[in-house]
């Protein structure tokens, strides 16, 4: 795991690339690589490479990278982990004509890869990742993110270049980046609580999207392709049995945890109580002959909004015999988090489950643990979230042949007794124009509340837009591929497109990056996800039994008390933490963002007309402090200050 940068200059630009611009770009991502960093630059300084290291597989000098072939002709830098490296080199050298550098480097073994396959190699990666490899032979740089887009890739394109990192912090390094809100990005934002890709909170800084590629030629030729999508490697199991599926389901499962836990470095598991850290858990104890570090995090009392799962959490570590670790956490831990984690985000990710993410990272990090397995994946492959049965009952109304007339009328005396900002009226709406009512795990604003907090300029720019723009190009693939195009298959596959890489993915890598702890995620196995998506819905949803394939699944590898418990989703307590002063100081930052930034009305607060949850607040509290961050400049020494003051 590491951090990766560079930059390709175009031959009708005078830009000349050189270590100090390199560097910038290198060092501002130090946290991601803390044992290692490097560059190459080509001979004409019209290509540059950077590479912070995290140390975790060949810990040898050897594997440092920038990387190269044995004759200099490919250059890569690379972010994450091929975990099955070792078969594809033997399956190289069986071959012949390829002569190694190091003794067991992942890194290079995608070098050789390209060289035997081009870029077909991808197909035989089985891993997270990130990465550019500049081929000279051709002059094309390449710069690919893996299937599920667990590692992130940022790119812009200006002053006849295009750079790329890891993070965008490196981008914004070079003094000719602009620092500049992108007001589209804004709005979809409000809605999904990220930013999907391609595009950043950042006017000109893009993402490059799961499963895809970017290809760029000397001239400045951008071409862009999606390499990998889970709907082509279906295999529908209409036949199979529960029995046989069950036994699939297991097999790569655990699978996918022998293969993550290859490892030159001490590893560990989060562990929240719930099925799928437990499972995991449970699985990585298979065949250990240490115990298993295990860490968790709660909070200094069971709250109203959120009850500590601790106990659950504690109970697995003793069934397993982990080597177990805990931190507990209060209010005052997010309010001295706050500036850091605006600033390791890099763009606004609206998830409050950063702050105890982060927490855990460090705790596991102080333990000497450079490596954790976490459960994201679980719930949208398999219909984890008790919401979910609420959204299929929608869309199977939604599906019925009642007449556009009747939808409309319904929505009008709808908007009689509840408001255009309620997700009822908003989920009708949708009825009527024909597009699925579900848009993703998380309706933060819809776009007729979005409308009323917005500035009278910001209003007349978004006028007749709407967040289904972003959701369209993937709904539209899966009308075209799917097998069977049900609600739930639609949920997932949604989901697996914007939420999981933009969010819950993105939260992972920057909080556990933060304190250079890479986090895999075994539920994500992309064998693991087409099988998922090729189990009938039928089966998935049986008794509206949240989960309950997996349940099935994994029943005799954790307790039963901890399959069958209520689902709680792992959170924090923001209905209580705002009530107790946070509020005050979010409304002060919002409105500050609100007059500053000319996006949002200036009497957001004191017209009183638009009252606001406590997440919706944070979500708008997130932009505010990163605009103050990232486009006014201010220090997150200077927040940390404000923010003390705010709340005495």
């Amino acid at each position: 795991m590491c951090g990766i940068a560079g930059t390709l200059t175009f031959r009708s630009s005078n830009f000349v690339i050189n270590d100090e611009h390199l560097v910038r770009m290198r060092d501002a991502m130090a946290h991601r690589g803390p044992d290692g960093k490097g560059n190459w630059i080509s001979a004409d300084r019209t290509v540059g490479l950077a590479h912070r290291r995290l140390s975790i597989i060949d810990l040898s000098d050897d594997a440092s990278q920038p990387m190269s072939n044995a004759d200099g002709s490919f250059q890569i830098v690379f972010n994450g982990e091929i975990y099955n490296h070792a078969e594809i080199r033997r399956e190289l050298d069986s071959m012949g004509g390829h002569r190694w550098h190091t003794d067991h480097s992942d890194t290079e073994v995608i070098i050789h890869a390209y060289e035997q396959w081009g870029l077909d190699c991808l197909n035989r990666f089985h891993g997270m990742f990130a990465f550019a490899l500049w081929d000279s032979k051709v002059k094309k740089l390449w710069l690919v993110r893996d299937r599920l887009g667990i590692k992130p890739l940022y790119y812009s394109v200006h002053h006849g270049r295009i750079s790329f990192a890891s993070e965008i912090k490196a981008l914004l390094t070079d003094p000719e980046q602009p620092h500049a809100m992108d007001d589209i990005a804004l709005h979809h934002y409000l809605s999904f609580m990220t930013t999907p890709a391609p595009m950043t909170m950042f006017a000109g800084i893009f993402k490059l999207e799961a499963g895809c590629w970017l290809r760029v030629n000397e001239d400045g030729d951008i071409e862009k392709r999606r390499w990998w999508d889970m709907l082509d490697h279906t295999f529908p199991l209409i036949d199979a049995s529960e029995e046989d599926i069950v036994e699939q389901l297991r097999g790569t499962l655990r699978n996918a945890v022998r293969m993550r836990k290859v490892s030159d470095v001490p590893m560990g598991v989060f562990l929240s109580g719930g099925i799928d850290s437990s499972t995991n858990a449970a699985l990585f104890s298979e065949g250990e002959s240490q115990p298993v570090k295990t860490f968790s995090v709660g909070y200094d009392r069971d709250y109203g909004s959120y009850v500590s799962e601790l106990t659950f959490a504690r109970q697995v570590a003793q069934k397993f015999h982990t080597d177990h670790h805990e931190v507990i956490l209060t209010q005052q831990h997010l309010l001295d988090f706050l500036p850091q984690m605006i600033h390791s985000q890099d763009e606004p990710i609206a998830d409050p489950v950063c702050v105890p993410l982060y927490y855990v990272s460090k705790l596991a990090r102080d333990n000497g643990v450079s490596v954790c397995h976490v459960g994201e994946g679980a719930d949208e492959l398999f219909c984890g979230y008790p919401r979910w049965n609420t959204m299929i009952r929608l869309a199977k109304a939604n599906a019925l042949p009642v007449p556009k007339l009747i939808k409309q009328l319904a929505l009008r005396t709808i908007g009689l007794i509840s408001s255009p900002n309620d997700m009822p009226y908003e989920w009708l709406r949708r009825g009527t124009e024909g597009i699925p009512p579900f848009w993703s795990s998380v309706d933060s604003f819809t776009d007729a509340h979005k409308s009323s907090i917005y500035s009278q300029h910001m209003k007349s720019m978004m006028d007749g837009r709407s967040s289904w723009e972003a959701l369209k190009p993937i709904w539209e693939r899966f009308q075209e591929k799917a097998w069977e195009p049900t609600p739930l298959n639609w949920m997932t596959y949604s989901d697996l497109n914007l939420r999981l890489p933009e969010l819950l993915l993105m939260r992972v890598d920057k909080m556990s990056m933060a304190v250079g702890l890479e986090g895999r995620v075994p539920f994500l196995d992309h064998q693991m996800v087409e099988l998922a998506m090729s189990i009938p819905t039928a089966i998935k949803t049986h008794h509206n039994d949240l989960k309950y394939i997996l349940k099935k699944a994994v029943r005799g590898l954790i307790p039963d008390s901890i399959i069958d418990r209520p689902k709680r989703g792992f959170g924090v307590p923001l209905l209580e933490w705002f009530q107790s002063g946070l509020s005050n100081m979010a409304e002060i930052a919002i409105q500050e963002f609100a007059e500053q930034s000319g996006a949002l009305s200036p009497t957001l607060f004191t017209s009183g007309a638009n009252p606001m949850k406590a997440n919706q607040k944070w979500i708008l509290l997130n932009v505010a402090l990163w605009w103050k961050h990232f486009v006014q400049g201010v220090s997150i020494t200077e927040i940390a200050s404000t923010i003390k003051i705010q709340n005495g």
